[in-house]
């Protein structure tokens, strides 16, 4: 981990801090439009150092963080969360989805799924993509 000025490409650092299993995931979602950097839309060979904000969305979550660190090398998951800090409203906003999700029914599958079910659950998740 480094710290100062340095900066680093915001698909290597989501990578380096555990958000996505490869870079080319990382890319993928930067290319959706799902990883804004200082509240604009970020493009994978965007730049990020310490004090930049971060609204990273991986449906239906959504994390805001504060990059505090770079680093190149992807090490362990303790070392990747001293590079960035989640503010309490995103962590807050994160457990009350994941409590809505538990509450509900489980999915009962028989087989595939219908053209209703299908739509059923794209609704859903299109429902908490969009928050």
């Amino acid at each position: 981990m480094s710290g100062g000025g340095e900066s680093l490409r915001v698909d290597k650092w989501l990578w380096a801090a555990r958000f996505f299993k490869t870079r080319g995931l990382a890319a993928e979602a930067i290319e959706a439009g799902r990883i804004s950097v200082n509240g604009e839309r970020a493009k994978a060979s965007k730049a990020v150092k310490p004090g930049d904000q971060l609204v990273i969305r991986r449906p239906p979550y959504e994390h805001a963080v504060r990059v505090l660190g770079v680093s190149d090398r992807r090490g362990p998951a303790a070392e990747a969360q001293k590079l960035y800090e989640e503010s309490a409203e995103s962590r807050a906003r994160r457990e009350a989805v994941a409590a809505e999700m538990k509450s509900m029914p489980p999915p009962v599958f028989k087989g595939r799924p219908t053209k209703k079910d299908r739509r059923t659950l794209e609704r859903f998740i299109r429902r908490h993509d969009e928050d």
